[in-house]
């Protein structure tokens, strides 16, 4: 464990090194950040990032944070739940949440519960109240890195009051290619959710065929319509399983995103532009990384027909993904 930089208020962010399964990953302790990813015989990093600190407090659109307690959009703030109303913080063009607000687990410290050469977990507490959500949350996040190039991320939290968790890894993944859009995706899902002018979902579920979100066969990642879209794996959190393939057929490079959650947020980067280099002096801008997110649906508390991402005293939130790279040999 090193030190990588400090908050405003002086308090030391940390940098810790994982290797195992042909990964090494560096990782903090501000937001659980993925700050690098390498994959033995690739010689450039796997995310987005940058290589010191100052730039993830002012320029960094959640690059490898663990996004939460409750990711992605919810409309207005708003929250009802057992009974009564909440106002969570708005973050999001001045009215809406995002990723649990504005200073939300993505953008705290968490404590260094475990370490070990392959494997860290942090842990952190949420207090009743904060960005506006009820109950305090406890949650760890652990991150393995296993044989066969896995980036193995399990995520736990419990609460002592009935509250919203639905925690999501938001690294932004380059597999060698500076754009993104000649990447060839499959997704294993037959519907995803529109989404209005201000990317809330408006409540349909829509069958994929026939539209530019029909990822069934592998085909490029754009057709010149920008992604920041969930696709619907399942109506509920089950086995891990596999749900997505990406491949740089210029890298060789693929991954396959295993994950037991319902949902998963596709953001093409289209927006990014970031006026501070990332690793290795480079250059980022518009579709330079994507972002595979496993999640509940967004703005479910809307939406009873969608999964739900109510967490209740006596049970226990467990998200398992899997980031699965390999490489072609020449």
């Amino acid at each position: 464990m090193t030190a990588f930089g400090a908050l405003a208020d002086g308090r030391p962010v940390e940098r810790l090194r994982i290797s195992g399964g042909g990964l090494t990953a560096d990782v903090l302790t501000y937001g659980t950040v993925v700050q690098d990813l390498r994959l033995e015989g690739h010689d450039k990093p796997l995310v987005l990032g940058f290589p010191e600190f100052a730039p993830y407090l002012t320029h960094s659109p959640y690059f490898g944070a663990t996004a939460g307690r409750c990711a992605n959009r919810i409309r207005d703030g708003h929250l009802e739940l057992a009974g009564k109303t909440y106002q969570l913080d708005t973050n999001f063009l001045g009215k809406h949440s995002l990723h649990g607000g504005l200073v939300s687990m993505g953008k705290r410290l968490w404590a260094v519960a475990d370490h070990s050469a392959a494997s860290v977990t942090f842990a952190i507490s949420l207090e009743d109240g904060e960005m506006g959500y009820p109950g305090q949350l406890d949650a760890t996040v652990t991150y393995s890195l296993c044989e066969g190039g896995i980036l193995d991320v399990v995520m736990h939290a419990r609460t002592d009051a009935p509250t919203l968790c639905n925690m999501a890894h938001h690294s932004y993944f380059n597999l060698g290619s500076d754009h993104v859009g000649s990447y060839l995706m499959r997704i294993a899902a037959d519907a995803y959710l529109p989404v209005d002018d201000e990317l809330i979902p408006t409540g349909e579920i829509r069958p994929v065929g026939g539209t530019g979100m029909d990822f069934r066969e592998c085909r490029p990642v754009s057709d010149g319509s920008p992604i920041d879209h969930n696709f619907c794996l399942a109506a509920a959190r089950g086995a891990i399983r596999p749900v997505a393939w990406l491949t740089d057929q210029a890298s060789g490079v693929s991954l396959e995103v295993r994950t037991t959650e319902p949902g998963l947020q596709v953001y093409d980067g289209s927006r990014v532009n970031i006026a501070v280099p990332g690793h290795g002096g480079a250059k980022m801008g518009a579709s330079c990384g994507i972002a595979l997110e496993p999640q509940v649906w967004p703005d479910a508390n809307h939406h009873p027909a969608f999964p739900q991402a109510v967490l209740v005293p006596g049970e226990d939130y467990v998200q398992h993904t899997q980031y699965v790279f390999t490489k072609d040999t020449p």
